[in-house]
């Protein structure tokens, strides 16, 4: 394969995702815009991305990849939607950027699921006696071929993990491979149905705001013109 392809596709990606970016953001707010302008140039504005594996003060989780934390807990992109969770995005190809645990658990991949898996959290670190789950998504090309790592294949359940343990890497699949998504990390923090199993986490009111668990200004009711950094 010659350099010159190589590099075209790398243009090709990185074209999408700002065409991804600017569809699905606008440019309405301040965030917004700083990080359509960041997929132009992501080189040149290092100081706006945090580190997989970092931590801000004394919360319990790690940040779980590399990237910039574009799109914040309940924010919109179109009329009715409210996103559940955050989009990190790292500003490279597909299958480039880790993703790693947040916090120990027990990880579980559905046998269908080509992009995610979830992760099970017997004890809240905020709020003892209350399970939660975290889920992570978008770890596939936009054809499907999974990005996860292979410890954890299709079927996996109840496996134990620590924070910080390899999962796999950043995709853009979206379900249509003629419609991807920008390459990015999308992580939530759902809650359970009480018997032990998690909620729908399509449905924001089955998710919790993840702010205090990173340590990060990451509601989007809070935060309209900032990129989320450590202070």
């Amino acid at each position: 394969m010659s350099k010159r392809f190589i590099a075209a596709i790398a243009v090709v990606a990185v074209a999408t995702t700002v065409i991804y970016l600017y569809f699905s953001f606008g440019r309405t707010n301040a965030r917004r815009v700083q990080v359509f302008n960041w997929f132009r140039d992501p080189s040149s504005n290092s100081d706006m991305m945090l580190r997989a594996g970092s931590r801000c003060g004394e919360v319990p989780f790690l940040f779980p990849t590399d990237g910039v934390a574009g799109f914040l807990w309940d924010d919109s992109f179109r009329a009715g939607h409210r996103h559940q969770g955050i989009d990190i995005f790292g500003g490279t190809d597909p299958g480039v950027t880790k993703v790693i645990a947040a916090y120990p658990g027990y990880l579980r991949r559905l046998p269908d699921w080509k992009s995610s898996v979830i992760m099970r959290v017997p004890e809240d670190p905020l709020v003892p006696g209350r399970q939660i789950w975290l889920y992570y998504t978008h770890m596939a090309d936009k054809n499907g071929e999974s990005y996860i790592s292979y410890e954890f294949p299709p079927g996996s359940t109840e496996k134990w993990i620590e924070a910080g343990t390899f999962l796999g890497y950043q995709g853009n699949y979206s379900g249509d491979p003629f419609n991807p998504v920008g390459v990015h990390l999308h992580f939530s923090i759902v809650k359970d149905d009480g018997t032990g199993r998690f909620k729908n986490e399509l449905e924001i009111d089955n998710t919790y705001d993840p702010s205090p668990y990173l340590g990060l200004a990451l509601n989007a009711n809070k935060n309209q013109n900032e990129i989320p950094l450590c202070e």
